[in-house]
């Protein structure tokens, strides 16, 4: 049972105990991320992320680092596009240590300028290592090109030319703005005594008072039908096409998750088995959608040799055609819905992915649903739902291009997409 809380400082706190397992996660979820910058500080949420791993008035680097190793535990972040997570998951006795070491981290970083320095080096050659990577350059320049000037389309990691200029006044400044009160949930998920996780969390987050309100974001992104391409001497074509998709929450959500499962989202899917297992036309081949507060995104990734593009395309543009003439039939609508379900399920099977889900939830939304409640929403989809979402998604009007490879333009792709 998920149950919810507030620290006397505002800080909101939820909840799931799973008696049955020896382990327990914790993550503090700050509701900031790439979304939230701007073009001169890009990347600064990410590096951030970084400097609360460096050291703080209690610890150095690598006594963090060996507060949890020694007890067997996990220690680690993530920086999104609308929020950053630090989290632990270690046994069940060990829980005082866990939040001992992140709230540390979250309170007494001592963002020293040596290490800020150091980290900039760390950074800027994960930034490199992203450039070397065309898999996942084309999705960052898809979301580039179709949320044109937005931060919703601008790297999670930031430039090389923003990150070489962050100063520590900036990052200070940015985290006063940013990490409120009123902007952190802290989720636990597992086995642990709920009062002393209460007492641990008050005497932690007793003295932490930065009730700033957060402005919202004044600008909601739109979404527009762009190409882009970035030429690479790889032998491989990175190709991604993009559909105006669906935000968290919205209750088309379920509708659209049953058909990508047909359409493009497994190895069974419509898009693989055509494109890769029966033409042998791509190695990889895949679809899937990201949703966002305010904005949604469907995707279509292909890894062709560039020779294939055109026929491709074609293919992809018959498929969507396809499921918007004939819809699903009854079997693959049943099956999809029960592969919803499977995975879904499976995918809550650790103490970390509950965390997760709930923290993320409470974060962004302000609700958690229960596994009972996510369960009927997808039973309660149904032929028609699919068929209306179907329709909606997969409009040519918003449909952007991302090409990576050796091209000189987008060779005509968004022309050939007609449906």
């Amino acid at each position: 049972m998920v149950e919810r809380y507030r620290l006397s400082n505002g800080v909101r706190v939820i909840v799931e105990q799973i008696p049955h397992v020896k382990s327990v996660s914790l993550g503090f979820w700050i509701g900031v991320g790439s979304i939230h910058e701007n073009s001169n500080n890009n990347g600064i949420t990410h590096f951030i992320e970084h400097m609360l791993f460096k050291g703080t008035s209690n610890r150095t680097a690598k006594q963090i680092a060996e507060s949890i190793d020694s007890i067997g535990g996990q220690l680690n972040a993530f920086t999104s596009k609308e929020c950053t997570c630090y989290y632990a998951k270690v046994l069940d006795s060990h829980l005082p240590i866990a939040v001992d070491v992140l709230s540390d981290m979250l309170f007494n970083s001592t963002f020293s300028d040596v290490e800020i320095e150091k980290e900039k080096s760390v950074v800027l050659e994960e930034i490199n290592m992203y450039e070397d990577s065309p898999e996942d350059l084309v999705h960052d320049l898809l979301a580039k090109v179709t949320f044109n000037n937005h931060s919703l389309g601008s790297p999670i990691l930031g430039t090389s030319q923003t990150v070489s200029e962050f100063q520590r006044e900036m990052l200070l400044e940015y985290i006063q703005n940013n990490y409120t009160s009123d902007n952190i949930v802290v989720s636990v998920a597992g086995n642990f005594d709920q009062e002393l996780l209460f007492s641990l969390l008050e005497e932690k987050f007793m003295k932490y008072s930065n009730h700033i309100k957060k402005p919202n974001i004044l600008e909601a992104p739109s979404f527009g039908k762009n190409s882009g391409h970035r030429y690479k001497d790889i032998e491989q074509l990175h190709f991604c096409i993009g559909f105006k998709g669906i935000p968290q929450g919205h209750r088309d959500l379920y509708p659209l998750l049953v058909m990508n499962n047909v359409f493009g989202g497994s190895m069974s899917s419509r898009l693989f088995q055509n494109i890769r297992e029966d033409k042998g036309l791509a190695y990889s081949v895949f679809s899937y959608p990201s949703s966002y507060s305010q904005i949604g995104m469907m995707t279509i990734y292909a890894g062709i040799n560039p020779s294939q593009l055109i026929e491709v395309t074609k293919l992809i543009n018959e498929e969507i055609c396809h499921i918007k003439e004939k819809g699903l039939t009854e079997e693959e609508f049943y099956k999809s819905k029960e592969q919803l379900k499977g995975n879904y399920i499976l995918g809550l099977e650790s103490t970390s992915s509950r965390m997760t889900s709930i923290g993320k939830s409470e974060l962004l939304m302000n609700r958690v649903y229960t596994q009972k409640e996510v369960l009927e929403k997808i039973d309660a989809v149904t032929m028609e739902d699919v068929y209306r979402v179907t329709h909606d998604i997969f409009d040519s009007a918003y449909a952007s291009v991302a090409l990576v490879g050796k091209v000189e333009s987008d060779n005509g792709v968004c022309e050939m997409l007609k449906f």
